[in-house]
This record gives structure tokens, sequence and C-alpha cells, in this order.
């Protein structure tokens, strides 16, 4: 019984408790809430459902929670319900309620802690959109970790989601990138506003390896922007793919104002009264919708401001039918957070359909140093500097396992480790050594058993209640779209593993017979690398067989 289940037959008993004795059962909330107790001495898990609807239901929580107690003591699944404190309920699982956990791992397969809680609903989610005018850099780096957990995340949880790239192909910076292609073509130094770096040499060779007659041609500076920026946003795609981060949409900036949907949204803001002129300038009235400033959408010159792109590329997801759109964007978006959603209301739409998350700043740290310059992009460390470092799983691993509310400092002696103490090998470790020990069981030929209710030993039952929390990790993580949660969870049931492993004997040695006892562990232990795989994956990390 996962904890889900234990919650829907604690509000089921509920239900009855209430009715019996001539009380309103609409006070029960939707959903109960289930916890496990920090001290296991106190029961397998225990809700404060008692304390919440007490005085609602105009009785003494403590009261409440005796009945609830009596009636849950008389199920098949509770072993034991006890009073604690003013009214919380402690609980403990029968043996073979508990153990059906395993069985709900095993026949569930890839699809354990899959979910519904989104399902009907079309996400958007954009995310690294990194400018085409470098290499991915660090702070890139750690969104295509994020970004991409966080879509397998809202997918697990029935989300139709689709990865968006916004392909940044229009504004200064472009021509900032060309005019540094063309004097890196001519052996010039980089112009002073320019990028600089051995890749901008790369490009501008590439450009005329491709466009001999590049330098010379009337139109000097288009050939080396369409090549140039095509050349950068390939290389861009690539160390995405090598990274394990596919897109399902590459967007461009420039289509927007090609299409005249900028000056479509614009003119529909206008029409509704969203804009105002003043100072030469159109505004949108973003204060009026919790912005902290009116925003400028048209120049004084007549140029659309960059939030002009904003506004139509929100208007552009959502005719196509997205429900959700997720933006996550670098430390230094913050104003977009108030921006967007004013946007969507001056548009008539609900803001609610905005949601922009900010990734905080991510430093290198080697022999306890920081890492301050790339070869290759002169004054950044890029994605491949970090791949090349660690690999791809630790770098992915390392980049998700911490909140993006906060810097990260990423120990590249640490993941270079391969020891407990590297969270990714810890991690890795125990799925390889479940593999290990159930090849072993094979070449024995142990077979596995569905006699869970013989797995009564401490550390067999805080094994399985661990497992049983993933579907309830991966649901909360898709809520609050926070896939360290995953991350955290893989080190618990890591360390929860060794543990049982420690005490718990799964294999017969030398000429001992095998037990229903060997058969029911080694389906646990079946269980628990399934919950290490589906895991891993959610995270974009293999899960190896050996290591």
């Amino acid at each position: 019984m996962t904890p889900a289940a234990l919650a829907d037959l604690v509000r089921a008993t509920a239900v009855d408790v209430l009715s019996t004795r001539g009380l309103d059962p609409a006070v029960l909330p939707a959903a109960v809430t289930i916890e496990r107790p920090r001290n296991p001495e106190h029961g397998d898990y225990a809700t404060n459902l008692a304390l919440v609807i007490g005085k609602k239901a105009g009785v003494q929580p403590r009261d409440l929670a005796g009945w609830l107690a009596e009636a849950l003591a008389g199920t098949d699944a509770v072993a034991s319900a006890e009073v604690a404190g003013p009214g919380f309920l402690n609980l403990r699982l029968a043996a073979d309620a508990q153990g059906g956990i395993v069985r709900d791992v095993l026949t569930a397969g890839d699809a354990y802690g899959r979910g519904d809680r989104l399902a009907g609903v079309k996400i958007n989610l954009e995310f690294v959109s990194a400018n085409p005018t470098g290499p991915i850099h660090l702070g890139g780096t750690r969104w295509a970790a994020v970004g991409d957990a966080l879509g397998r995340i809202l997918a697990a949880n029935g989300g139709d989601v689709t990865r968006e790239y916004y392909f940044n192909d229009a504004g200064a910076q472009i021509d900032r990138f060309v005019r540094s292609l063309i004097a890196a073509a001519k052996g010039e130094p980089a112009p002073e506003d320019g990028y600089a770096g051995g890749y901008i040499s790369d490009i501008a060779a590439e450009v005329l390896k491709r466009e001999p007659t590049a330098l010379t041609a009337e139109d000097s500076h288009e050939v080396f922007r369409r090549v140039g920026v095509n050349l950068m946003f390939d290389e861009i795609k690539r160390d995405l793919h090598d990274f394990g981060t596919d897109f399902d949409v590459f967007f461009h900036e420039n289509s927007l104002h090609e299409s005249g949907a900028v000056a479509k949204a614009i003119e529909q803001l206008k029409t509704s009264g969203g804009l105002y002129f003043e100072d030469g300038a159109w505004w949108l009235r973003s204060t009026e919708y919790g912005d902290d400033k009116d925003r400028v959408v048209i120049k004084r010159d007549g140029d659309p401001a960059y939030i002009a792109g904003d506004i139509a590329y929100f208007l552009d997801k959502r005719s196509r039918g997205f429900d959700l759109c997720i933006y996550m964007l670098g430390a230094d978006h913050h104003g977009y957070i108030g921006r967007l959603k004013a946007a969507a209301a001056a548009l008539g739409d609900d803001p609610k359909t905005v949601e922009v998350l900010i990734g905080q700043m991510v430093n290198l740290v080697s022999d306890g140093k920081p890492v301050r310059m790339s070869k290759r992009a002169g004054t950044v460390i890029t994605m491949q500097d970090l791949v090349d470092a660690v690999g791809v799983d630790a770098a992915r691993y390392a980049m998700s396992r911490s909140s993006v509310d906060s810097s990260l400092d990423i120990d590249l002696d640490l993941l270079r480790k391969r020891t407990n103490e590297n969270p990714v090998f810890y991690v890795q470790y125990a799925h390889a050594r479940l593999s290990s020990l159930l090849r072993n069981a094979a070449d024995l030929g142990v077979t596995q058993s569905d006699q869970y209710e013989l797995l009564q030993h401490d550390r067999e039952g805080d094994l399985i209640r661990t497992i049983g929390e993933f579907p309830r990790v991966v649901a909360t993580a898709g809520e609050l779209r926070e896939p360290h949660r995953v991350a955290r969870y893989l080190e618990e049931l890591a360390g929860t593993y060794h543990r049982f492993y420690e005490h718990c004997r799964v294999l017969p040695r030398g000429d001992e017979e095998t037990t229903d006892l060997h058969r029911a562990r080694l389906s646990l232990c079946a269980a628990t690398r399934q919950v290490f795989r589906n895991g891993l994956g959610l995270l974009g990390v293999s899960a190896p067989e050996q290591m």
C-alpha cells in the first residue's frame, strides 16, 4: 500500500466514521496528508487529519483521532493505529499491505511513479534559449539539465509537454557577433563591444571556407550573418544533443518581426488600451497588472523594444493551444516575471498561464579555487568544458540536485571521485550493485517470490516505505517545478538500500538452502532497482548495470 493508497483509505474511513456519528463528511479535504514520522518508533506513517477537521466537524480532534484509529485498526491494511499528542494518528501497516508496494513497483515497471495530475494540460516549456553568439555557458548548462528534467517530470505527471528553444536571431547582439566574425576573418582585433575567444576565429575561418568571397562580397555583413549564425547555432544544438537535451521546437525570434506578428500584437494592445503614448514612446500599462513599472514597447525612434517580441511570442504560444507557458530564465531576468504576466493580462489573458522560473549563477571550483577561464570561449566556462571535465552524467546530476533559487558551486574534484562522497556515483553505484545482485541470483537459480508478508525486518520496512514515496516525490517535483527533489530522494533511497543490504542477506551463502525469504528479498531488490532506474531516467542520467 503506497502513501497515496493509504491516504485514500484514511479518507474513506473518515467518511464512514463521520457519517455514522451524524457528522458532515463535507468538512474533509480533497486529499489527506500522509507523512512518514521522523522517529520510526512512532509508526510507518502519520496523519494530522483529525487536527485539520476536528473543530470544523464540531468534535475534539483527539476524540476524532480515537474513532479513526479504532476504525482503521479493523482494516486488513493497518496493523495498528495509535493517537498521539493533541490528535495525530500514527499508523503501522500490516506486513502484506506494506509488501504490496513491491508488487506495485514490479507490476508498473517503467511506469511506476507516473501520475495524471496534469492530464490534458498542454505545456510549453521554454528553456536555455541562449543567444547564438557563443557556446552555451554554465548558466545555460544548468537550464539544459534542469529544464530537460522538468520536462520529463511534467510529462510523468501526465502533461503534454513541448520543449522549446527561443532562437534570439534578432537584435544588436547578432550585429556585434557578425562584426566580431568579420574582424577575425580580417585578422583584426575584436570590436570593443564584440565577442572574443577561439570560437570566433574558428567560425570565421569556416565561413571563409564555405564562402571564399565573403569578405569582398557586396553583402559581406549578410553573408557572415547567415553562415556564421547558422554555424554557431548548429554547434549549440550539437552540444545540447550530446548533453542529452533535445528540443521539439526551435523558434526563431526574427520570424515574429518578418511575419508581422510583432506589429499585430502592438496594434492589438493599442486598440484595447493596453498601451499609452508618452514622451515620444509607446508604453505598456504593466503597473496596472502588478509590474513594478510601465515598460516601453515602441521606442522613440519607432523601433520595437525587446518586450515587443516577448508579447508577440506569448500570443503565438497561446495560438498554438498551450494552456501553460513556462519560461526558464537566467538570474538577470528577474524583471521578466512581472512584465510577462502583465503582458498576458493586458492582452486579456489569464496571467496564471505564464510561469517564470529564475535560475541563479553557477560557479566551478577545483583544488579549492574558482575556475574562471575557458580556453575556447575566452571569458566563460562552457557546457563542453564541464562535460570534458566530469562527463555528461555527473554534469547533469550536479546541475539538477540543487534548487535553482540558489547559486551553485560545483566541485570538479568531488565529481571526479568514484566514492560515496560523489552524489551521482553514490546513486549510480546503488543501481549497479542491485544489477550485480540480480545477475548473481540468476546465476544461482534464485527466483523472485511474491510472499511479501515475510518482509518484516525493520530495514526491509524502511526500504519498502522509501520506494513507496517515489510517486509522491514525482508529483511534488512536478507541482513545485523542482527536479532537485527527485535527485535528493534518490540519494535517500541509496542510503536506505545500503543499510538494508548490510542487515538483510538476500542470496544464500555456500550450500545454504534458498528460502522464501531470500526470494521475497530478491523481489524487493528488483523493485528498488526499478525505482532507481525510473528516478535517474527523470533526471536524464544513465542507470549503469556495472561500475
